[in-house]
């Protein structure tokens, strides 16, 4: 069974683990100066091996974000992706956020509507 933790500050080899897995790269050297600074993270487990991940960064306002939402390919199609939002909208509506933004490529549309976000105007600016 898959048990979503909220804030397990998880270890850098379990983050790089799954980031291999589900991003094809390591991520960041520390994932710990990240999750310090975020509103709230989940973390989806099988066991003790962590299989999923979304982060909820914040402006320190009312504005929530949703980043990196992240399941191994092996625990895909179980609903994974969904509790871990489900979880993360919850624990920010909790922590006194009142807008829980979110950005995705086009191919993820389905998934977040069914998510409950609604379409907005946004823009994007790459810097690198």
């Amino acid at each position: 069974m898959i048990e979503i933790v909220t804030d397990p500050f998880p270890a850098d080899d379990a983050m790089h683990r799954l980031w291999r897995a589900a991003w094809g790269d390591d991520g960041h050297d520390s994932f710990r100066p990240l999750l310090e600074r975020s509103l709230a993270h989940m973390g989806a487990y099988d066991g003790a091996t962590l299989v999923g991940f979304v982060n909820v960064a914040w402006d320190g306002g009312v504005h929530a974000f949703i980043l990196d939402t992240c399941v191994d390919p092996a625990f895909r199609r179980r609903g994974i992706a969904s509790r871990l939002v489900e979880r993360a909208a919850a624990v920010a509506r909790q922590r006194g956020a009142q807008w829980l933004h979110v950005d995705f490529e086009p191919h993820l549309e389905g998934f977040y509507r069914q998510c409950g976000f609604g379409p907005t105007a946004a823009g994007l600016m790459r810097l690198v």
